[in-house]
């Protein structure tokens, strides 16, 4: 049984029209009977996605994945997941210090695992040797002060830079490392820690395929 007929079949049985299936999902009678008579194949995914739940079953049963009506694909590998959003607070440089934009630009959603406070958008290629590219969104929980060699996000003067963090209290001095041979570390000593703020500890990264 192909798309086409699991369509009909599933229509049927829920007691639908092809007119009131096309109102649900936002398409033309005409569209549905196309669907049901295979002349369209292939339906986009969130379109399946409407249909199946407007038939009470799931698009991998219209699709022909499944046999069973009621219950989606599972493997042993394959696991749901649930979602939080975290507040997207402008760039972080990944490379020269930038100024640290404070104002919300939005939300990220990704999965609840990451014990986070919010998140920052990554800007240069510093960090590429932690797999941290440009584009990427880091999350960071909120902390002074983080252990020698973990990531951090770091104010500077008003300016934020994602960098390794190594600090030697008896000697008064901080090193900020980048992830790239192409940057040099920033140093401070004495009096110019002042002038240095821990953000927070980077925890994770999201990153799109590459």
């Amino acid at each position: 049984m192909n798309t086409a007929d699991r369509i009909k079949k599933m229509r049927k049985l829920t007691d639908l029209t092809q007119e009131k299936l096309a109102e649900h999902i936002g398409v033309k009678k005409q569209t549905v009977q196309k669907y049901e008579s295979g002349i369209i194949t292939n339906i986009p995914s969130d379109k399946l996605e409407l249909i199946a739940e407007v038939l009470n079953t799931t698009p991998a049963y219209l699709a022909g994945w499944t046999d069973d009506i009621n219950d989606e694909l599972r493997f042993e590998n394959i696991f749901p997941i649930e979602t939080k959003k975290f507040p997207l607070f402008g760039k972080i440089a990944c490379g020269k210090p930038i100024f640290a934009e404070e104002d919300l630009e939005s939300y990220i959603e990704v999965g609840t695992n990451i014990k986070a406070d919010f998140c920052l958008k990554c800007n240069g290629d510093s960090m590429i040797n932690a797999r941290i590219y440009d584009g990427d969104i880091v999350f960071i929980r909120k902390q002074p002060m983080v252990e020698n060699g973990q990531i951090a996000a770091v104010i500077i003067e008003n300016e934020a830079t994602l960098k390794r963090v190594y600090y030697y209290p008896e000697e008064a001095k901080l090193i900020l490392n980048s992830e790239n041979p192409a940057y040099p570390p920033y140093v401070y000593i004495g009096d110019e820690l002042n002038q240095i703020r821990i953000l927070g500890k980077a925890i994770a990264f999201q990153s799109d395929v590459r």
